[in-house]
């Protein structure tokens, strides 16, 4: 699903990531932990497209079968939209449009009739239990409600992997839990893969795989 070789990235003098190395499968649900400044974010970053590696260090990327490195601008944000879905910390929604439409969004930007992409946002909604609230706007729902909208909008597309850095970091504990079990329930059931980046030792711990960050390299 997703092979990455000898990583390299640098902000000016700062060379935050020093030959990151690995390999993911699809359906495998892998955490990344590491002290503040360790370099998971912009590994993060780089895995799902969002920045470049250092080409001149030879840094090679992989996802789902396509070479990454040589993709340009338009072609990497065609491939982003189809093959990649994102959770952050805070749930991104736009505030204007109800439940539903937000989860549309990524379709409506693959060019997906309206019909189609509301059905399957419909679809969404109902595994999520969240049906009753399609209507509502985000500032209607609970936190825990708007990330699982979140997670819904990354879904839509049926994206080869998600990356989610801190999904649960802005959730209480009971929302948080929730969220967990939810990637699981998803692993399970539609064999979906997830890069996930976390200080909850929680959820890091319940993955396939715990990568440790220290320093821009993994250990």
């Amino acid at each position: 699903m997703i092979l990455a070789d000898n990583i390299h990235k640098f902000y000016g003098e700062l060379h935050v990531l020093k030959g990151v190395k690995l390999h993911i499968q699809k359906g495998e649900i892998v955490s990344i932990v590491g002290a503040s400044g360790a370099g998971k974010t912009t590994l993060l970053q780089i895995l799902g497209t969002l920045d470049r590696p250092e080409k001149e260090r030879g840094s090679e990327l992989t996802i789902n079968g396509t070479n990454i490195d040589g993709l340009s601008s338009r072609e990497l944000s065609r491939f982003r939209n189809q093959h990649i879905g994102f959770i952050f910390q805070f749930h991104q929604l736009l505030p204007e449009f109800t439940a539903l439409e937000n989860i549309c969004i990524p379709a409506f930007i693959q060019n997906k009739p309206k019909g189609e992409a509301e059905k399957r946002a419909y679809e969404l909604l109902q595994f999520l239990g969240l049906e009753h609230r399609a209507n509502h706007k985000p500032g209607e729902l609970s936190g825990g409600e708007q990330q699982r909208i979140a997670v819904a909008r990354a879904l839509i597309n049926n994206p080869a992997v998600i990356f989610a850095d801190e999904p649960s970091g802005n959730l209480d504990s009971e929302s948080a839990e929730n969220l967990h079990k939810l990637f699981f329930r998803l692993r399970d059931e539609f064999n979906q893969t997830f890069v996930i980046v976390t200080h909850n030792e929680e959820l890091a711990n319940m993955a396939d795989r715990k990568l440790t960050m220290v320093d821009g390299e993994i250990v």
